[in-house]
C-alpha cells in the first residue's frame, strides 16, 4: 500500500503523516513544494509537487494507491483527473466548510472511491483569543453562539485511520467532524481557561470592537471571520464521528488548550 499525503507540510497534512506512521502504514509519500525544507521523518518519502500546479502532479501520483487530498478548490478538477489516470484507488478529502463547496462537489463527481471530511471550526482558531485570555477577559460578538470545534489533530487522526484501513461502509460518505460536546463561545473561552489553569471572563462586544481586538492576531482574516456571525448562524451540534472512526473520543477544548499551551503565550515567542 502506497499513501500520498498532499499538503504534507501544512497544519493538518503534516499531522496525517504522523498518524499514518503511528498506525504502521508502510510506504508513505509526502507532497511538498520544497522537500529540502520539509523536515519529514526519515521513513517518509518527500515528493516534489504543488496542488496549485497540476503539471507537477503526474509523477507524484504514479504508483500511489491512496491519497489524502488537502483542499485546493482552484485546481481540484485537474488534480482529480490526474489521480484517476494514475489509478489511485481511494481518496480521503478534507472538504468541509461553506467556502469549499466546489471542492466537495468535484470530489463527489470524480468517480474515484472517496470519503470526505467536513469539520466545522477548528479548535486552533481560538488561539486568536490569546492576548485577551492573558488579561482574563475575552470580548466576543457572539458569546451565546453554540458550536463544537474540532482539533486539527483529531481531523488528521480520522484521515489516517480511513487511509490505513479503507472500508466499504465509508465510501461516498461526508463525515462532519466535531468536538465531543457543543458549547457556547463563552463556555469555549472558559474551557480554554480551565485547560490553561487561568480564570476567564467573557463579555459581549460590538463588531467594531471585536475586529479591533482580533486584527493584530488575524490580520485581514479578522473581517472574514467575523462575517460568519452576521445574522443568526445555525448552532452546531456535536457528534461522535471522531470516536466512531478512530476508536478514541475527540479531545475537549480544555484538553486541547492544555496540549497547546504554547499557542496562548502572548506575544508569541
Amino acid at each position: 500500500m502506497t499513501v500520498l499525503v498532499t499538503g504534507a507540510t501544512g497544519n493538518i497534512g503534516r499531522l496525517v503523516v504522523d498518524h499514518l506512521i503511528t498506525l504502521g502504514a508502510g510506504d508513505i509519500r509526502a507532497l511538498t513544494a520544497n522537500p529540502a525544507k520539509a523536515a519529514l521523518p526519515e521513513s517518509v518519502t518527500a515528493i516534489t509537487g504543488y496542488l496549485g500546479k497540476p503539471e507537477t502532479l503526474p509523477a507524484a501520483f504514479e504508483g500511489v494507491d491512496r491519497v489524502y487530498l488537502a483542499p485546493f478548490p482552484a485546481t481540484v478538477g485537474p488534480t482529480l483527473e490526474l489521480m484517476a489516470q494514475a489509478g489511485v484507488q481511494y481518496v480521503v478529502a478534507l472538504s468541509g466548510g461553506a467556502h469549499w463547496t466546489d471542492h466537495a462537489d468535484a470530489v463527489a463527481a470524480s468517480g474515484l472511491a472517496h470519503t470526505q471530511l467536513g469539520p466545522g471550526e477548528f479548535c486552533e482558531n481560538f488561539a486568536m483569543w490569546a492576548p485577551q485570555i492573558k488579561t482574563g477577559t475575552v470580548r466576543d460578538v457572539a458569546p451565546d453562539y453554540v458550536e463544537s470545534p474540532v482539533s486539527m489533530d483529531d481531523i488528521a487522526r480520522v484521515a489516517a485511520h480511513l487511509l490505513a484501513a479503507p472500508q466499504d461502509a465509508h465510501l461516498g460518505a461526508m463525515y462532519e467532524l466535531t468536538g465531543p460536546v457543543a458549547l457556547s463561545r463563552a463556555d469555549i473561552a472558559v474551557q480554554i481557561g480551565a485547560g490553561l489553569g487561568t480564570p476567564v471572563d467573557v463579555q459581549r462586544c460590538s463588531r467594531a470592537e471585536a475586529e479591533e481586538l482580533l486584527r493584530p492576531v488575524m490580520g485581514d482574516g479578522a473581517q472574514w471571520y467575523l462575517d460568519l456571525f452576521d445574522g443568526e448562524p445555525e448552532p452546531q451540534a456535536a457528534n461522535d464521528n471522531v470516536e466512531r472512526l478512530t476508536g478514541t473520543p475527540a479531545e475537549s477544548m480544555a484538553q486541547w488548550a492544555t496540549r497547546n499551551r504554547a499557542l496562548f503565550s502572548w506575544p508569541p515567542a
